[in-house]
Formats: structure tokens, sequence, C-alpha cells
């Protein structure tokens, strides 16, 4: 199981940017040929697999909120293009409503930037003064008090918007490892 942001990419000014090298992706790849292999990370599941490129991962995407398998023939696949888990599906309405309005709030806030990460939302701070930091935090939680069922999380020079439902990376890494431990241990055989 592998973070992307730091540990597969740098950390940059511009989480757009946080491209991974190709010696990282041929080291991932190779790994993958071996072991079962999954990108866990807050942002995306489909921007994350826009970055890495490799059909023969799983992805866990949105803190673990939208996990998908291979879609690749590996030796560790067990079914091609099927989502696995998506347990805040409910959630994807108000989290888009919430994006639009975190959106036009930040906009006042130069160096504020809302990533929207489907089942989660980020505010980056990295580029904002920090002089601004009171105020970004305040402009977002004053969005928050609106919806209840979301909370708020700080990270590094982020914060993130989440669905308060029980499920984190955690549950998303005990979850890959139920599925895999049953498709590894079941009728299907590895040659």
């Amino acid at each position: 199981f592998l973070d992307y942001d730091g540990t597969l990419s740098p950390i940059v000014q511009d989480p757009d940017r946080a491209v991974m090298t190709e010696e990282m992706r041929d080291a991932v790849r190779g790994v993958a040929q071996h072991f079962p292999t999954a990108i866990v990370s807050g942002r995306c599941r489909d921007k994350v697999f826009s970055f890495v490129k490799l059909e023969e991962l799983y992805y866990a995407g949105s803190h673990g909120m939208d996990i998908k398998g291979p879609t690749k023939v590996s030796n560790h696949k067990a079914k091609a293009d099927e989502v696995l888990c998506q347990p805040a599906t409910e959630f994807l309405p108000v989290i888009q409503e919430v994006h639009e309005k975190l959106t036009a709030k930040m906009e006042s806030i130069p160096g504020a930037m809302v990533e929207n990460n489907k089942f989660c939302l980020s505010v980056h701070f990295r580029c904002v003064e920090e002089a601004e930091w009171d105020a970004l935090g305040r402009d977002v939680k004053a969005v928050l008090d609106d919806y209840p069922k979301l909370c708020l999380t700080k990270g590094r020079k982020v914060l993130e918007v989440r669905p308060s439902i029980e499920w984190n990376k955690g549950h998303a890494l005990k979850f890959l490892l139920k599925s895999l431990g049953e498709f590894l241990h079941g009728t299907s055989q590895l040659s």
C-alpha cells in the first residue's frame, strides 16, 4: 500500500503538478508484478490514476472512499473494471454543492485553491500568505456550518472536507486486505 503525495511524488506548490517520475513509475510497476499493489490517497481516484498511469494497481481515492481494482490483467487481479467500494455515494450531491460555495468563497483569498476529490474536498493554502490563514479557516468553517454531515480536518497546508462517516484510509486498507485475502485464498489459483 502506497500513498501518492510525498511518497510517490514530491509535495509541490501546485497540487496539479505533483507528477511522479518515470523511475518511480517503473519501481511501482516492478512491485506490482510480484505483489498486489494499491495506492491510497486523499485525492480523487481518477486524478491519481492519471498521474500514475498503471492499470494493474488498486486505487483508493478520496481518503479511501472510492476504491477500484485493476483494469489490466495481472497476477493479482480479482475482477476487471469493477468498483469495489464507495461508502459515501450518498454525499456526492452535497460535496458538489459545498465545492461550488467554497470555490466562490476562496476567490477573495489569493493563492487559495479548492480541489474536488469526488467524495471529499481539499482547500489548499500552501500559496496563501500566512497572515490570511486564519481568515481562510474561518471562511471554510462558515460554509460548513450549514452542513452538519460533513467534517473538517487539517493536513499539510490543506483543509479537508469529508463526509462524517466511519471510513478513512485505514478502513480502505482493511477492505482491500479482506478483498485480496478472499481472492488469494479462495477458489482462484495463481500460477
